[in-house]
């Protein structure tokens, strides 16, 4: 076993751990148990989830290759806290106790990682939706300009549509105008809130400045962050910005790893940057990343019901984003592995058009009781698309 006594550090809110190679798998027990900056009181010891390998780009991608990507636990959302003790123990094969991977006992290069979320958003409203561009820097302009046919540069929310609104919309972009617009019933959900990048506070200078994307999207892969249960949706922002940040800066990866997010309240916010109409290219779901979308719900779900506004949330969003692109919230669709441990890089695979993490790989994500609850999403979904 190795550890951290405990010991005072600078205030942080998420706690991970990261080592050297992103192909070794921790295979252990991680644990951490934390101060809370506001009463004084240690909590007590808290499992951190080790199966984070498979949240990543795809194998022989310039993201995967980039040699600044690392290992990493998944975060875990502790709240404001000022100090921190920390267990790992890996798991011994009983033969001749060294590790079940046949290894070394723990990944070489192990250390804690403590994530402060950072400054706070304004807040939302109305009058901060069209700020002055002259205020956004370059970054932030950048990743406004890709939304700025769905709300103004800067905006902090997209708002919602209607479904007939949406349909509208689309048929216009198109060109699709007069009588054989009005014939024309593209099976499209209303557009929900989403709050932009700009909306949860991305610092847009952390992460590269292009933006990565595939042809389409057909399916969307569901999550959970794994950060734990103990937020109120008023915190979701931080806990994006943290896992921002872990994602970035302590895991080596170009960007936030999921397409979307959704919060305990079913608040939907834009992840990856890259445009929320567009097919950017996610590192969520190890060798499906191409035509597909992420999309995390915040929280732990293996032993925990998902709240009904998180699962609705996602159907909302599935409707109408797949909708763009012709998908069957309900149906099935073909995806080409990019390589992983349930499919060999090459093979096409037949899924669910909203498929758990775990069907892609094999992972406990995205929580029993949350994947127990996609069958819910697809129906729900294929009826806001008016299927």
């Amino acid at each position: 076993m190795q550890g951290l006594p405990r010991r005072d550090a600078p205030r942080f809110s998420l706690v991970g751990v990261v080592w050297d190679d992103p192909d070794t798998e921790l295979r252990g027990l991680v644990q951490v148990r934390t101060r809370s900056a506001d009463t004084g009181k240690w909590s007590a010891w808290q499992d951190v989830e080790t199966h984070n390998l498979e949240h990543a780009a795809d194998p022989d991608t310039d993201e995967r290759t980039s040699g600044r990507v690392r290992g990493s636990t998944a975060p875990l959302w502790v709240g404001e806290s000022d100090g921190v003790e920390v267990r790992v123990q890996a798991k011994l094969d009983e033969a001749d106790g060294r590790a079940v991977t046949g290894g070394p006992l723990l990944p070489s290069g192990l250390r804690l990682e403590l994530v402060d979320p950072g400054e706070e958003p304004p807040p939302q409203g109305p009058e901060l939706a069209a700020p002055n561009a002259a205020s956004l820097t370059a970054e932030s302009a950048a990743a406004s300009a890709v939304n700025a046919d769905l709300a103004p540069l800067g905006a902090t929310t997209i708002p919602e549509l209607t479904r007939q609104q949406t349909q509208e919309d689309f048929l216009a972009t198109r060109g699709i105008e007069g009588a054989e617009g009005a014939a024309t019933n593209p099976y499209i959900g209303p557009r929900p809130r989403i709050v932009t990048r700009r909306g949860w506070g991305a610092d847009e200078s952390l992460r590269e400045r292009d933006f990565s994307y595939t042809k389409s999207v057909r399916a969307a892969f569901v999550h959970h962050s794994a950060t734990g249960n103990n937020y109120r949706c008023s915190q979701a922002a931080s806990v994006i910005r943290s896992i921002y940040r872990y994602h970035v800066k302590s895991s080596g990866w170009r960007d936030i790893g999921y397409n979307f997010l959704v919060d305990k309240c079913g608040n939907i916010y834009e992840g990856r940057a890259g445009g929320v109409t567009k097919p950017v290219k996610g590192a969520h779901t190890l060798g499906f990343n191409s035509n597909s979308m992420g999309i995390a719900v915040l929280g732990s779900f293996g032993g925990t019901n998902p709240p009904g506004a998180a699962v609705q949330g996602v159907a909302q969003l599935t409707a109408w984003k797949l909708g763009l692109y012709g998908a069957n919230p309900a149906g099935k669709t073909y995806l080409k592995s990019g390589g992983g441990n349930l499919f060999p890089k090459g093979q096409n695979v037949r899924l669910d058009v909203i498929s758990g993490h775990r069907d892609g790989f094999a992972t406990e994500c995205p929580g029993a009781r949350l994947y127990a609850k996609l069958h819910q999403a697809r129906t729900t979904s294929a009826r806001y698309q008016g299927r």
